[in-house]
């Protein structure tokens, strides 16, 4: 159930990523961290007249028996600037869990989970939960993050990056492709360029895809419009709000072009 919370800052610390300034911080919010699941986001209010609107971050990892979560976001504009600057013992206002998450099936043995950028941060909480086999591609520009936790949950973890410092000399997708790994299910969040690739090759291959899609938001509680996506119904398509009715959809329901 979505709720509006004060939680407490626990710890906040840039962590090195070539995307920009990537932050890794853990609040105290018992009552979102009970009912969170894995590829759910909540709004993160900015204590300031001039930023109104939530800011929607996705949820990283969750210690529901100790109230925590943990969020590792990238510093782009006033709003996560301002969550920068946050330090241990301060409060924030968060409202959540919000959005639908992964949906994961106990009887699949075998499983892919494929990331880019800061898209990869949701996808800890997730690898941590599923049951079974589970590969990890992840996608970076040049230096990586979270690599080392990835490692402790998945069974193989496989990296990338656009100018081949680190890892494979490519994107995710194509990593993927090299490797021709054997999956029953494919979780994946980052870029829509990706998440399309992504979802041509699942089809390809026969392996369902998850997607969680990254679209800007505004409200985060499905009140306006700036989310919406295509999606596939029937012979037709619909708009459907990434906030409310994602962030994850089925690859083969959304409209790519």
């Amino acid at each position: 159930m979505k709720t509006v919370v004060l939680a407490q800052v626990l710890s906040n610390k840039a962590i090195s990523g070539d995307i920009g300034d990537i932050y890794d911080m853990t609040v105290k919010a018992p009552q979102i961290a009970d009912n969170a699941v894995a590829g759910q986001f909540v709004g993160i209010y900015a204590d300031r007249d001039s930023l109104l609107l939530p800011r929607p971050i996705s949820i990283c990892e969750i210690e529901a028996d100790k109230g925590i979560l943990r969020f590792v976001y990238q510093k782009i504009g006033k709003g996560t600037e301002y969550f920068s600057k946050l330090k241990a013992c301060d409060s924030i206002k968060i409202l959540g869990p919000s959005g639908n998450g992964y949906m994961l099936n106990d009887n699949i043995s075998e499983h892919i989970i494929v990331g880019g950028g800061i898209g990869i941060p949701p996808l800890l909480e997730l690898t941590k939960r599923l049951k079974g086999k589970k590969s990890a591609v992840l996608g970076f520009r040049s230096s990586s993050f979270l690599v080392d936790e990835f490692k402790k949950y998945a069974d193989d973890v496989y990296i990338a990056s656009d100018d081949g410092s680190v890892g494979f000399k490519g994107n995710a997708v194509e990593l993927l492709k090299s490797l021709k790994i054997k999956g029953k299910m494919i979780y994946s969040c980052g870029p829509r360029a990706m998440l399309r690739s992504l979802s041509i090759y699942a089809h390809q291959e026969g392996i369902p895809c998850q997607v969680s899609m990254e679209e800007r938001m505004a409200c985060t509680i499905g009140a306006c419009v700036g989310c919406s996506i295509k999606i596939k119904n029937d012979d037709d398509w619909i708009y459907k709000k990434v906030c409310k009715d994602g962030p994850v959809f089925d690859s083969e329901e959304v409209i790519w072009e």
